[in-house]
């Protein structure tokens, strides 16, 4: 798996090298603007394809991934107290994370230096001027029908719902078994469809790159280069904010703690997955004297429901991609993405990629244009890198804290 996960990674740099030397002889040796637009334009037709096979399995797999989701942690119910316990911790993390995401970025205004222009198709879409009230946003929030919620991308509706179902279906109890496999089923599926999408993803990144390129020149890298930096400035902020909330409860414990994650931290940030850094955390957990019951439950929980990284660089790069089109978010508006992140996060833990479907999902709330997306895929590896290590680190500390308040260590 994480062979694949290399090789796409690998075609994925290939296709950003491979666009920009395309975008560069294009932008030199074509000198009109208007021919360069066109030509732009021509290489954004394969920008749109992938991002329509995104949009395409956005709704499906959120309704399959967070029902199962919730149906299968119903039993947090009977764990009673770390259960509760667990999940304040994830609140006030995903909380913390989303709300420095947003905060730094609005600081920083990274996507600025990019001034895009958006695609002619989607101008009519971007209606998001309009002045979003509390009840307008409760009314929208709820569908009416989960068909047309689907049928629109209406993310929100599609979680809310999802929420509810899962819900209810958790109630059934031992009779809702068959549905539930049916619907693991249909999780593990679209899965599956995902990663065959993201193979499309290094040509799409070439297509991308290079009508970027044609269009503004080489001058545009600076702007990754910036953006990159101030995402790693807001890692460390985060890092440091957890840090010291974290050694507010298990005190002279979390340099112990720091030393004993560092292994499992490296291995996360040199693959880029939290997931291939688990089995290591987990025996380094209870190394550190988490014992074996908290750190089963808390950790596995948290690949789900504490992203913390992830959940950033969510709140970082889909404001990142507004900026670039010039399109401003209001306070009550950034408010509102911060509470869809929150819930489209975790719905899709462990897909491949799943920061980006998730910032997807977020674009398509807010009517901000999909092609943006490719602004991101890109460089993801870079970010995937830092986000993944902090995903570790998040995790680790909220099993510490869970077992402190058990009196285990």
């Amino acid at each position: 798996m994480h062979n694949l996960k290399n090789k796409l990674s690998l075609y994925i740099f290939m296709g950003l090298t491979l666009g920009l030397l395309t975008g560069y002889v294009c932008h030199v040796f074509i000198p009109l603007a208007g021919t360069r637009e066109t030509v732009a334009e021509d290489f954004n037709i394969v920008t749109m394809a992938f991002i329509r096979l995104i949009q395409m399995i956005i709704a499906p797999l959120i309704i399959s991934t967070l029902i199962t989701g919730i149906s299968k942690n119903s039993d947090i119910k009977s764990i009673g107290r770390v259960g509760l316990k667990t999940l304040f911790i994830f609140f006030v993390a995903s909380i913390i994370s989303i709300t420095l995401g947003l905060i730094i970025v609005n600081v920083f205004r990274p996507g600025d230096a990019l001034n895009l222009s958006i695609i002619s198709n989607l101008h009519d879409s971007l209606n998001i001027q309009e002045h979003i009230s509390l009840k307008t946003f409760i009314v929208h929030a709820i569908p009416r029908s989960i068909i047309e919620a689907m049928a629109n991308n209406e993310i929100l509706q599609v979680v809310i719902f999802s929420v509810f179902f899962g819900t209810a279906l958790a109630a059934l109890g031992e009779s809702a078994k068959k549905l539930n496999e049916i619907l693991d089923i249909i999780a593990k599926t679209m899965f599956i469809l995902t990663s065959y999408v993201m193979k499309f993803a290094p040509i799409a990144i070439f297509a991308s790159i290079a009508a970027l390129i044609t269009k503004n020149g080489l001058s545009i890298l600076a702007v990754y280069g910036l953006f990159i930096s101030e995402f790693y400035i807001s890692i460390l902020l985060l890092l440091l904010i957890v840090t010291l909330l974290s050694a507010t409860i298990i005190h002279k414990k979390i340099f112990s703690l720091m030393k004993v994650i560092q292994e499992p931290v490296l291995l996360a940030f040199m693959t880029a997955s939290s997931e291939a850094a688990f089995p290591k955390t987990l025996n380094q957990l209870e190394i550190f004297g988490i014992s074996n019951k908290t750190a089963a439950f808390v950790l596995p929980l948290g690949y789900s429901f504490n992203l913390i990284g992830s959940m950033l660089y969510c709140a970082f790069g889909t404001m990142f991609i507004a900026q670039a089109y010039k399109i401003y978010l209001s306070p009550s508006q950034q408010i509102i993405m911060l509470l869809v992140l929150m819930l489209t996060s975790k719905g899709i833990a462990g897909v491949p990629r799943a920061s980006l479907i998730a910032i997807s999902a977020v674009l398509s709330q807010f009517k901000i244009p999909q092609e943006g997306l490719l602004l991101l895929v890109a460089v993801d590896h870079f970010f995937d890198m830092g986000r993944s290590a902090v995903n570790v680190v998040g995790n680790s500390f909220a099993a510490a804290v869970v077992a402190k308040w058990e009196k285990e260590i």
